[in-house]
């Protein structure tokens, strides 16, 4: 089972995270935004202008399949690696939630069988979480 950090904690050490962590982030950020696409139509631009530049059209059309592929996988990596860092801090967010209302719960149920089911089947389903 992996440790678990309260969020709060990891908030106050301050940015702990790997050089590449960080590269993702900010290539997520860039990526996301106006200058990319103006970007990315620029590059189309070029390569439609350079048209008479090239004897052979299918080495033309190889250049920017070639781009784009590479351009493509580029992004899906750091995209999902970023995605999925959203993902777990979310998650650590819900279980803290999760958990705080099973907390509140537990003192409210002192004498509701009811309540007293609905906080152990809570707590199960945070557990669950944990492990993944």
């Amino acid at each position: 089972m992996m440790e678990r950090t309260p969020a709060a904690a990891t908030r106050t050490r301050g940015d702990r995270r790997s050089a590449f962590d960080r590269f993702v982030e900010w290539a997520h950020l860039r990526a996301s935004q106006a200058p990319m696409f103006v970007t990315c139509m620029a590059v189309i631009v070029l390569w439609l202008v350079s048209l008479p530049m090239w004897s052979d059209l299918k080495e033309w059309q190889a250049v920017i399949h070639t781009v784009a592929a590479v351009v493509t996988l580029l992004l899906v990596v750091l995209l999902e690696n970023a995605s999925r860092r959203a993902d777990e801090a979310m998650q650590e967010k819900v279980n803290v939630l999760a958990e705080a209302l099973a907390a509140l719960m537990t003192s409210s149920a002192a004498d509701d069988p009811e309540l007293r089911e609905a906080v152990r089947t809570l707590r199960d389903a945070v557990g669950l979480e944990e492990r993944h």
